[in-house]
């Protein structure tokens, strides 16, 4: 569906992306994902032809972004960070406004109606947007990105400044639109994108890092096989039965979930599979296994690795470059 070659956006001699390629398939939710200045917002816009690449190109549904600009448009739903709302109109008039600007060969009272209300945002047509509440601002922002019934949809921290309840709102209504469409989604909120998103893209100084699961991200960044199990029995016990067990190297309790179990990290040697030991040791001491499960690194732990620990190690090696 998007095909993205060679990127390259030049301010000076500041590369904001460098040399990025990557596809989105049809039908997937991506994540992009990157910290503040990471090359994000630039790639975006560049996607949606807001933004011209220095070297490059980007491809929608076979069609060049540049030698097609209209055609890939029209494919093409964008939500900035900042909604591009007008303020003192009703939310009628702003997608009114919108419909005309885009002009799409639909019937416009009831494709407006439609998009309405899959947002659920009809209850509130009749009102200045200035009036709204932040996440039903949002939801006028996804509402036009919706106008014309675009195959793709780009959403650009979609869920900032929301609170909870609003979060998990506009979550539901980015997954329901998942049905049938293409979506690039980013967002600083991890959880977020790992309850959504099928795959990510680690973006950090305009350089990808990383494009998988992330499942798939945890088992490659994982230096430890590391097992959760919640336990019957007290801390300390719990920790003595395990500590003569061979192949662990690691055990760290993350707290009590039922009364009277604990739960804890059991992280095993690389290659070790300890997990009938586990099982022996804890029944030896009589104290149960009420839950086990493989315990991989979070979503926050790959973005953190990904963005710190992997970009440390690329300065010291331009450094050590630079000085021979």
């Amino acid at each position: 569906m998007i095909e993205i070659k060679n990127l390259t956006k030049a301010y000076g001699t500041k590369k904001a992306i460098d040399n990025i390629s990557f596809t989105v398939n049809s039908g997937e939710i991506l994540g992009f994902l990157g910290p503040n200045g990471a090359g994000k917002t630039t790639t975006m816009n560049i996607i949606t032809g807001y933004n011209g690449a220095t070297s490059g190109t980007v491809t929608v549904d076979g069609l060049d972004t540049v030698e097609n600009p209209m055609e890939c448009r029209r494919k093409i739903g964008y939500l900035p960070e900042l909604p591009p709302l007008y303020m003192d109109m009703t939310v009628s008039e702003y997608l009114n406004f919108v419909f005309e600007l885009k002009k799409p060969d639909l019937d416009c009272e009831e494709h407006l109606d439609e998009i309405m209300e899959i947002v659920k945002i009809k209850d509130v047509s009749g009102r200045l947007i200035k009036n709204l509440s932040k996440g039903y601002k949002q939801r006028v922002g996804i509402a036009q990105a919706l106008i014309g019934n675009p195959e793709i949809l780009i959403l650009d921290e979609p869920t900032v400044g929301l609170d909870p309840k609003q979060i998990i709102e506009i979550r539901n209504v980015i997954r329901d639109l998942g049905k049938d469409r293409t979506i690039i989604l980013s967002s600083h909120i991890l959880p977020e994108v790992s309850a959504i998103c099928e795959r990510v893209i680690i973006i950090n100084e305009g350089k990808i890092m990383a494009i998988d699961t992330p499942d798939n991200l945890s088992a490659k960044l994982s230096g430890e096989n590391k097992l959760l199990i919640r336990v019957e029995g007290k801390e300390k016990e719990v920790t003595g039965a395990l500590r003569g067990v061979d192949g662990i190297s690691g055990i760290e309790c993350v707290g009590e979930v039922e009364e009277g179990t604990c739960d804890f990290v059991v992280s095993a040697k690389k290659g070790a599979d300890v997990r009938k030991k586990v099982f022996s040791a804890l029944a030896k001491a009589d104290m149960p296994i009420l839950m086990s499960k493989a315990a991989g690194l979070s979503l926050e732990d790959i973005f953190l690795k990904l963005t710190t620990d992997e970009s440390k190690e690329a300065k010291k090696s331009k450094k050590e470059e630079d000085k021979n």
